[in-house]
């Protein structure tokens, strides 16, 4: 395993716009109780290796100077090292440790991030994102200060409320995915917010502040595996 920083000088060749240098904090905090396993669902395999491998693979590929933080429970390091021996990884990534909740866990991540880049926040379990869900984050988040990838709701939905429900326009509502990205000083100062239930996903403590919050298209594919029938879909998927 390597715990070394990665130089930010360079920008990728194809992570237009990020001068300053990129970050990416995969958040590898889960379990497996909802999978009814006792392998925390990053380990999970999928494609012959686990889960959170194919998700940093994915951004090493997407800008190949990118800097990685593995935020893990310290509960699970010993188990991270021996996968990594198994399998020869050898991305180059920084690591540290998961907090109470995600969002302390992400505030423990950016404390490995410098001033004045593009810092991507990404689920370990999302290993589907596309190169170009990736790529139109963070070139957004250059420009504008964030962007959130998400995708439209392509069935009926109704509200629940005191007791009673109503049909709700879908048009309306959005299913958000990751990575959020953000410049990190904005990102560095929402995370000096006390913690609040509301905040959901970093997207929410940012707009907090009063910030607008800039949506991409993301890619439908882009599952969060949560279930053990996430993972049939996202095997089948990976094989496309």
């Amino acid at each position: 395993m390597k715990n070394t920083p990665i130089s930010t000088n360079a920008p990728s060749p194809k992570g237009r716009g990020l001068g300053g240098g990129a970050f990416v904090i995969i958040v590898a905090g889960g379990s497996g109780s909802r999978m009814n396993s006792d392998v925390p669902k990053q380990f999970l395999e999928l494609a012959g290796k686990p889960i959170v491998m194919h998700t940093i693979e994915k951004f090493k590929v997407a800008i190949p100077e990118i800097n990685i933080v593995l935020v893990l429970s310290s509960n699970y390091s010993e188990q991270w090292k021996t996968l990594c021996n198994k399998h020869h990884f050898t991305i180059p990534y920084q690591i540290t440790n998961g907090g109470e909740t995600r969002f302390h866990s992400v505030k423990n991540g950016l404390e490995l991030v410098p001033e004045n880049c593009v810092v991507g926040v990404h689920d370990a379990a999302r290993p589907l994102v596309s190169i170009s869900t990736i790529l139109k984050a963070f070139e957004t988040a250059a420009e504008k200060g964030n962007a959130s990838p998400a995708i439209p709701l392509t069935e009926s939905i109704r509200v629940v409320e005191n007791g009673t429900n109503k049909a709700v326009d879908r048009v309306n509502y959005l299913i958000v995915q990751t990575p959020q990205c953000f410049q990190s000083n904005l990102l560095k100062k929402a995370f000096l917010q006390d913690y609040k239930p509301s905040f959901t996903d970093d997207a929410s403590v940012v707009e907090a502040m009063g910030e607008k919050i800039h949506l991409i298209e993301g890619n439908r594919e882009n599952i969060k595996i949560t279930t053990s029938q996430d993972l049939i879909i996202a095997e089948a998927l990976i094989k496309e």
